[in-house]
C-alpha cells in the first residue's frame, strides 16, 4: 500500500498571515517578562545574601531551585499544547509567573523565597518552547529564522530593560519591591494577551492534520540532530544560568564594583548577546534563501560561535584588569546566543507539526537541566576556594570547558538537512508511513 504524503505547511511563496508580526511582538514581550523574572535574584543577589545571611552554597541552591521543576513542567506542557490551543496555555503561564512574585513583597525567609522560585520555574519552564510553537503557526519553515531570533531577543531585552529599572528599585527602596514590580508586569501582559492573542492559522487550517503521519518519539528523540541540539544548547544554558545567578555578585564581590555600577555592567552581556542573536537569525535566513543547506545555515552557524565563545571565556581568568576581564566574559558568553536561534527550527525541520510542540518542549526540558547544576556548582566552588576571586575564576573556567565541548558536539552532530530523509528510511524499514523530504533540503 502506497504511503500517504505528509501534508505540506505553506511555503515561502504564500503570504504570511495578517497579524503574524503582532503576535510575534506580543510573544517577544512574553519572553521579556520571562527573563526579567529570571534575572531578579541574581541582580539582588548581594542584598538577598546580606539580609538572609546566606552562604555561597545556599545562594547557589537558590539559583538552582528555579530549575527544579523547570524541565518536568516543560515536558508536561509540551504534550498539552499538542492538544490545547497555545493562547490559553500562554495565558495560564503568565498568571502563574505574576502570582509567584507577590509573596516576596513582604518579609520572607529563605524557605519561602526558595519555594516561590520553584513555583516560578515550573511556570516558566515551558515558556520558550510554547512561544516558539505558537509563532510557528504563523510562519512557514523558510521564514522562521527571524521570528525565532525575535523571541530569543525577548530574553536579552528583558534584561536590558528590566535591569536598570529593577536595580533602581533595589538601590532606592529594597529588593522586595523589585519582585512586586515584576508581578504587576506579568498581570499586564496577561491582560494584553487575553485581548489581543490569537491562535495561528497555518497548521489549524489544514483539514488533513489529523491524518498526518507521526514519527515514533523514540526515533525523534534519539536522532543525531536532536541529541546535537541538546548537547550544544546545554553548554550555552550553563553560561546563561550562571549569568542569571552569579554575574552581578561577581561584579560586586569579585571585582569590587558598587550595586549601582553593577546594574549597568550587568546588561552588557545581554546587549552583545542580542546583537549576536539578531545577526544569526538574519544570516541563517539569508543563507537558506541562497540555497545553502541547513547543515551550514543552521547547524554550523549555531555551534561554531559556541565553541569560540568558550575559548574566549577560558582566557578571562588569566588577564589583568577588570575592564578586560569583563570584556572577555561579555564576548565569550554572548556568542552562545546563536544556538538558541537555530535549534528550534532545526527540530521543526524533521518533526511532524502535530508532534512539534512536545519535541521542542522535550528539547528545552533537557538542555535547561544545566540550570539546576551550574549555579550550585559555582556556589560550591566559591565556598571551597582559597579566595572569593579564585572561586569565581574556577567556576568560569569550568563554564568555558563545557562551552567548547558542547560546541564541538554540535558541529559533529547537527545535520538537519539529512535527518528527515533518514527518519523516512527508518519508517520504511519498520512499515511506518513514509515522511517525504521537504522541498529545498539537500540530503548528503
Amino acid at each position: 500500500m502506497a504511503a500517504q504524503p505528509t501534508p505540506k505547511e505553506p511555503t515561502s511563496k504564500e503570504p504570511t498571515p495578517k497579524g503574524a508580526w503582532k503576535i510575534t511582538f506580543l510573544l517577544f514581550l512574553f519572553m521579556l517578562v520571562n527573563f526579567a523574572d529570571k534575572i531578579v535574584v541574581g541582580l539582588a543577589g548581594v542584598p538577598i545574601m546580606t539580609d538572609l545571611k546566606l552562604e555561597p552554597e545556599q545562594f547557589g541552591l537558590l539559583g538552582s531551585s528555579f530549575f527544579f521543576l523547570f524541565s518536568i513542567s516543560a515536558i508536561v506542557v509540551g504534550f498539552i499544547v499538542n492538544r490545547v490551543e497555545t493562547r490559553w496555555v500562554l495565558l495560564a503561564l503568565a498568571l502563574i509567573w505574576a502570582l509567584a512574585q507577590f509573596p516576596m513583597v513582604g518579609t520572607v525567609g529563605f524557605a519561602t523565597l526558595l519555594i516561590c522560585r520553584v513555583i516560578l520555574g515550573a511556570g516558566e519552564g515551558p515558556a520558550f518552547s510554547v512561544a516558539a510553537h505558537a509563532v510557528y503557526k504563523w510562519f512557514p519553515d523558510e521564514k522562521r529564522g527571524l521570528p525565532t531570533a525575535i523571541l530569543s531577543q525577548g530574553s536579552a531585552f528583558g534584561v536590558i530593560v528590566a535591569v536598570p529599572a529593577l536595580n533602581w528599585v533595589i538601590v532606592n527602596y529594597n529588593w522586595h519591591y523589585a519582585f512586586g514590580a515584576l508581578g504587576i508586569a506579568g498581570l499586564l501582559w496577561a491582560l494584553a494577551w487575553l485581548v489581543l492573542g490569537k491562535e495561528g492559522p497555518l497548521v489549524e487550517a489544514s483539514s488533513t492534520q489529523a491524518a498526518e503521519p507521526k514519527i515514533p518519539y523514540a526515533q525523534l528523540l534519539t536522532s543525531r540532530t536532536f541529541i546535537g541540539c541538546i548537547a550544544a544548547t546545554f553548554g550555552a544554558y550553563w553560561a546563561l544560568s550562571l549569568g542569571l545567578t552569579w554575574f552581578t555578585p561577581f561584579i560586586i564581590k569579585g571585582l569590587g564594583y558598587s550595586q549601582q555600577q553593577a546594574g549597568f555592567i550587568s546588561i552588557l552581556p545581554w546587549i552583545f548577546g542580542a546583537a549576536i542573536v539578531l545577526l544569526a537569525g538574519w544570516l541563517s535566513q539569508v543563507l537558506m534563501a541562497r540555497g545553502v543547506s541547513t547543515r551550514i545555515a543552521r547547524g554550523v552557524l549555531g555551534a561554531a560561535p559556541l565553541a569560540a565563545g568558550g575559548a574566549i571565556l577560558a582566557i578571562m581568568p588569566h588577564v589583568q584588569g577588570t575592564g578586560l576581564q569583563i570584556a572577555l566574559l561579555v564576548v565569550g558568553t554572548g556568542l552562545c546566543g546563536a544556538i538558541y536561534v537555530v535549534c528550534p527550527p532545526m527540530i521543526s525541520e524533521f518533526t511532524p507539526a502535530s508532534q512539534r510542540g512536545a519535541a521542542i518542549a522535550i528539547y528545552g526540558a533537557l538542555y535547561t537541566l544545566a540550570g539546576i547544576v551550574a549555579p550550585a556548582v559555582m556556589g560550591s566552588v566559591i565556598q571551597h576556594s582559597p579566595t572569593l576571586l579564585d572561586g569565581y575564576f574556577t567556576g568560569f573556567t569550568i563554564n568555558a570547558v563545557i562551552m567548547v565541548v558542547s560546541g564541538l558536539l554540535g558541529l559533529l552532530l547537527l545535520w538537519p538537512n539529512t535527518e528527515r530523509a533518514r527518519l523516512a528510511g527508518q519508517a520504511v524499514a519498520t512499515h511506518s508511513p513514509v515522511v517525504p523530504a521537504k522541498a529545498g533540503t539537500h540530503p548528503a
